[in-house]
Parts: C-alpha cells; sequence; structure tokens
C-alpha cells in the first residue's frame, strides 16, 4: 500500500474544504425567514453525521495502531509511550463524545464545546508527539519524519476550523442551539 501524496491530500482538502466554505459562505447570507432556520437541517446536518462519526474514526484509529504499540511494549519506556498515547487518545475520545451528547440535546454550550474539540486536535498532537519523543528518547524531527504524520493533523484542524467557523456564524446553528428559540419553534408545533 503506497503513502499519500501530497496531491491525494490535496484532493482530500478540497472535497472537503469547498462544501465547508461553501456552508460558512451560505451562514453568512441573511436566510428569507431566520426564525424558520432551527433543527439538524442544511448545512448543520452534515456537521452532525461528521461530529456523530468521528469517535468512530478515534476508535478505529486505536484499533489500528494495536499491532505497533505490540511492537513498543517489549522497548525501554515503551510501556510509557503506549499508555501515555492511548490515554491521550482516549481523553480525546471523551471530548468527542462529550461534544456529540450536548449537540445532540441541543445545549447552547454546544458551540464552546466544539471550539475546544478543535483546539484539543493540535494539542493532542503536539502532546502525544512530546512524550513520544521523551519515552523513547527519540529527537521530535525523527518522531516527525516524512511529513505523512503532519498532514493529517493539519487537514484536522484546518476542516475542523472551517466547521468552527460555521458554528459561531450560523444563524441555524444559533438558533437550535439556543433553548428560547428553540423552545418557540417547538411551542407551535405542538398545538
Amino acid at each position: 500500500m503506497g503513502a499519500f501524496s501530497i496531491w491525494h491530500w490535496v484532493i482530500v482538502l478540497l472535497l472537503i474544504g469547498v462544501p465547508v466554505f461553501f456552508a460558512v459562505r451560505s451562514a453568512a447570507k441573511p436566510p428569507q425567514n431566520p426564525e424558520a432556520l432551527v433543527g439538524f437541517g442544511g448545512w448543520l446536518m452534515l456537521l452532525a453525521i461528521g461530529q456523530t462519526l468521528s469517535p468512530l474514526r478515534t476508535v478505529a484509529d486505536l484499533a489500528n495502531s494495536i499491532e505497533g504499540y505490540q511492537q513498543l511494549m517489549p522497548l525501554p519506556n515503551g510501556p510509557l509511550a503506549v499508555y501515555g498515547e492511548v490515554a491521550l487518545n482516549l481523553a480525546f475520545l471523551a471530548i468527542q463524545l462529550s461534544v456529540l451528547v450536548f449537540m445532540l440535546r441541543r445545549s447552547r454550550h454546544f458551540p464552546r464545546l466544539f471550539l475546544l474539540q478543535w483546539l484539543a486536535i493540535p494539542a493532542v498532537f503536539i502532546v502525544d508527539t512530546i512524550l513520544i519523543s521523551s519515552a523513547l528518547d527519540v529527537p521530535l524531527s525523527q518522531v516527525l519524519a516524512g511529513g505523512d504524520g503532519l498532514v493529517a493533523p493539519i487537514i484536522s484542524v484546518v476542516v475542523t476550523g472551517l466547521w468552527v467557523a460555521y458554528v459561531f456564524k450560523s444563524i441555524r446553528v444559533r438558533n437550535t442551539f439556543d433553548r428560547g428559540a428553540a423552545a418557540a419553534q417547538v411551542a407551535p408545533a405542538v398545538q
């Protein structure tokens, strides 16, 4: 299996980035009836799907790392590196699941928690890189060798950053995660 070239990553970025760009751009346009934009629809539905799938991706990444972890365990400080990385990934998984729960509950805290999740992406990457480097006594340059290890986190930060911009600009997001606006929409539907 060959490594992804930079052109593959550009294509992936375009496939993800272009729809997100239009989501942010359309969120800036004033809608015909802003009060009607409540609930998981439009671009918010794409975000909800992505947020729902993101913990599954983290679990899959952990599962795919098992063989590498087994190779690290016999090394000096290998268990520290493995358990530290697993702990970091489980902490990030907990953040993702918390954000998912707050999103599904339409909590007013969702936008800030989504922002926190975005900030956690580079934080987890940096802490993990330093942990692996120091535990295994390997220079940072060697841990980051090849550049492939940098591409996925950078794409993740950029794409999630565009979604964060959407969350803070979108009228639908504001209406959906503002208890007063959501309750006002539910009341007429119940009567």
